[in-house]
């Protein structure tokens, strides 16, 4: 049996009368019982409950992936930056020595204003306060001009990107003298 559902007769091209028509209203439903209603607001509210985990589940997915996203471009810029740290101690020298003229002292300088566009900052300073942390003690001493354990020297450069430490400075420490340490040093 074939039955023909179109609206539009093929032959004539017009819109049958039975689509002109309304559709007759089904016979009268019967009450919805409140049970049976009951049971609807129950499956409903599991289907808005399963509906606001996955949201929180594909909310929670989003955010994961973006913090890995970041970690993993950290971690790559790290590792180029790490590997240039030889570079930039080799350019120091120069610089110290009065080898870096011209054209190299300007390929010196680019050099180091790239690297700190892509967030290297050097630290370790002679005077400033000893951290463990981001400091290698290669030296150690006392001192009465000082009165915290203070750099006296640097030996070299420190570098970060961001609050990660790609290498400490490694520094000359001095402590204040103690009664029977001034100017021993310790190797």
């Amino acid at each position: 049996m074939i039955r023909n559902n179109r609206k539009i007769d093929p032959e004539t091209h017009e819109v049958r009368a039975e689509a002109k028509a309304p559709a007759e209203a089904p016979a009268a439903a019967a009450p919805v019982a409140d049970a049976d209603a009951a049971a609807l607001d129950s499956r409903l509210a599991e289907r808005t409950r399963d509906l606001q985990r996955l949201q929180a589940e594909y909310a929670n997915y989003r955010k994961r992936v973006e913090r890995d996203r970041v970690a993993v471009r950290e971690q790559a810029l790290s590792n180029v930056l790490s590997e240039l740290l030889p570079v930039l101690d080799d350019i120091g020298r120069a610089r110290e020595h009065g080898e870096l003229t011209g054209g190299f002292a300007k390929v010196g300088e680019s050099l180091e204003a790239t690297l700190g566009k892509l967030g290297l900052e050097s630290f370790g300073t002679k005077g400033e306060p000893f951290d463990p942390t981001i400091h290698e003690a290669l030296m150690h001493s006392y001192s009465a001009e000082v009165t915290e354990p203070t750099c006296i020297e640097v030996f070299l450069a420190g570098y970060r990107v961001g609050e990660r430490v790609l290498r400490p400075a490694r520094v000359a420490v001095a402590e204040p003298a103690q009664d029977g340490d001034v100017d021993q040093t310790d190797n």
